[in-house]
Order: structure tokens, then sequence, then C-alpha cells
């Protein structure tokens, strides 16, 4: 037997619960990263052994892709617990290695680049809620452009272009302007596409599934407008 439609008052209630359980935990995975990249810059000796030390920084950066890797695309095949955990795990790592950022630039325009992006990010989910138009296309569009810039970033590794750099910034936040609002519409029509009686564990890893997406959406973004407003530390 097929399972029935929810009915409108009982959508309502459940894109509502499914929607706060998104951003609850994208909130979670944002605060985790802000606080121990703070942390981190500021003791020394955990300081030089992830960022003095190349190669404890690339085992990090591996276990990040390979977490993001994990829960993408194996999510289905684990409880919600796990799926949970290693949300939480990726975004303590992400935390040590973005700790360079306190070096780098003067907290007061990290905190002014903060609100920047966090204006910057609720405008576009909105948007992405509210909108008419499928953003489908688009989003194909923007995950070309990803792969691009990616591409580009590497190679700019070796030859150090300070216009290419400039160029690889801007475009990035138009790519990922673009993504917050697509990946918002995403989460939305698959909220409002769950079967009735849907298992609570099905419903908490779409979440933590939804959350990597929007996390992923606002520390991008905030890295490439930090490029932008960012003041570097004397």
């Amino acid at each position: 037997m097929e399972p029935q439609s929810l009915s409108r008052e009982q959508t309502g209630v459940f894109v509502n619960n499914y929607i706060r359980s998104v951003y609850n935990w994208m909130a979670i995975g944002l605060a985790i990263t802000g606080f121990l990249a703070y942390y981190v810059s500021g003791n020394e000796a955990i300081s030089n052994l992830v960022l003095g030390n190349s190669m404890v920084f690339i085992v990090l950066i591996l276990a990040e892709l390979g977490l993001v890797f994990a829960i993408a695309r194996k999510v289905n095949r684990m409880s919600a617990g796990t799926a949970t955990a290693l949300f939480v795990i990726f975004a303590a790592l992400n935390g040590l290695t973005l700790s360079s950022i306190f070096l780098v630039y003067e907290i007061g325009s990290i905190g002014r680049t903060f609100f920047i992006c966090a204006g910057t990010f609720i405008a576009c989910s909105v948007y992405g809620w509210t909108t008419k138009r499928d953003l489908t296309s688009f989003g194909g569009f923007l995950m070309m452009g990803l792969f691009g810039i990616i591409i580009a970033t590497v190679v700019n590794i070796f030859i150090r272009s300070d216009v290419v750099t400039m160029a690889v910034t801007y475009l990035g936040v138009f790519i990922f302007v673009g993504l917050t609002a697509y990946d918002t519409q995403k989460i939305k029509n698959m909220a409002l596409t769950q079967p009735d009686g849907l298992d609570g564990q099905v419903v908490r890893k779409g979440a933590i599934l939804g959350a990597l997406s929007l996390y992923l959406d606002f520390i991008n973004l905030f890295l490439m407008l930090l490029r932008i407003f960012g003041s570097a530390r004397d």
C-alpha cells in the first residue's frame, strides 16, 4: 500500500519542523567551526601543529573531503546518529583548518565580513524559498562554474596570479550566492514531497544533508567575501 499524502496542515507542520532542523544543524556546524577556529588561532601549540606542518594540514583537508563525500553519497546507508556525528566532526576539522584566517585578517574585518555574508545568505535563501522559478537548470550551470573555480584555484597555486585570484573570488561570490538560493529551493522541494509516516531517522538524515549543503555555501561565500572585505593584519 502506497503512503498517503500529507494534509495541507500536516504538510505545513512537517515542512516547518524539517526546515527548522536543517537551519539548526547548519547553525550548530557554523558555531563549532567558528569556536574552534578562534580557539586554535590563539593556542600556539595547536596552531603550529595544524598550520605549521604541511603534512598535518593536507591530511585534515583530505579528511574533510572524505567526510563530505561520505555524508553526501552514503547517507542512506548509515544511521541518523552516524550522519550527525560525521557532520559535527567535519565542522570541527574545518574549524582547525580555517583557524588561519584569524592569523591573516584583523578580527574586526572578519566580524564585518561575517555579518555581510549572513545578510547576503539570508537574502538568497529567502529568494530560493519564495521564488516560483525552477532553479534546477541554474543549479547545473552553477555546479559547472564551481568545478571551474576549483580548477582555476589549483592552477593558480603554481602561477600565483593576482588577476586570477580576484577573478576566482568574484566569480566564487556569484556562484555561492546562486547555490544558496538553489540549495534552499531543493531543500524546500524535498520537504514538500516527503510521504506521510516517513521514518524519523530518514528525516534526520535529510536534514543533516541539507544542513551540510547550506553550511558549505555559507563557509565558501564567507571566504570569498573575506578576500574582498578583509583587512590583513600588520
